[in-house]
């Protein structure tokens, strides 16, 4: 399938699919819709001194180097993802200009760089796994504080976005654990309310109405 990199309404580059139209991030800005998701409603939500979290759709890698930037307490972090992100696409990506750290390129290199299947220290308070692996071989019970759920949209892979695959998310979480993610469908909603979680609508990043977060009790 081919791929472009695409510059975003904020400036901030991510990968786009012609054939589904589909993109790795809101064209609305990745880096916004990485922050209002994941990092103000989902890793400042969460009260943990130190959190374990589960990223489902490990893709470019800004959520991880941003959760990496942001972090204020010690994080183990996991990163799922089927279809591995190409090096030469990597390097065509414009985070650490954007975000403005020049002095942490090499952290956003050691990503990309370090081994999969392996738990790696990138900095003494940030643990990075790399797990190239299909949503539904997750096996994981009672692991995680926080799930990124950052998968393609249901328009295109309605598969990832079931009960089935929620069931794995609510297994994988810990007792009151939170699950975020851009999306705001009824269906989606719905799938997570059959499975168990406690689930509230929240104000979406630019380009969307609404986002969810799901609570395990």
């Amino acid at each position: 399938m081919k791929r472009e990199i695409i510059i975003t309404s904020d400036g901030s580059t991510t990968i786009h699919l012609p054939e589904w139209n589909e993109q790795y991030h809101s064209k609305h800005g990745a880096i916004r819709e990485a922050y209002h998701v994941f990092i103000r409603n989902g890793l400042k939500y969460v009260a943990p001194k130190s959190v374990s979290i589960l990223e489902i759709g490990f893709g470019t890698g800004l959520n991880c180097f941003i959760t990496l930037l942001e972090a204020d307490k010690k994080i183990d972090y996991v990163g799922v993802e089927a279809y591995p992100v190409a090096k030469e696409e990597v390097e065509k990506l414009n985070y650490v200009d954007e975000l403005e750290v020049n002095n942490k390129q090499e952290l956003f290199d050691k990503i990309h760089e370090v081994s999969w299947e392996e738990k790696h220290t990138i900095t003494p308070y940030f643990s990075l796994t790399k797990r190239k692996q299909f949503f539904t071989e997750i096996t994981d019970k009672n692991c995680f504080d926080l799930i990124y759920f950052d998968a393609f949209g249901a328009r295109v892979q309605p598969d990832l976005w079931t009960e089935d695959i929620f069931r794995i998310m609510f297994s994988a979480l810990k007792s009151e654990g939170v699950l975020v993610t851009y999306s705001a469908k009824g269906s989606v909603r719905r799938a997570m309310q059959a499975v168990g979680f406690e689930v509230e609508r929240l104000p979406g990043p630019p380009g969307k109405r609404e986002m969810l977060r799901a609570t395990k009790p």
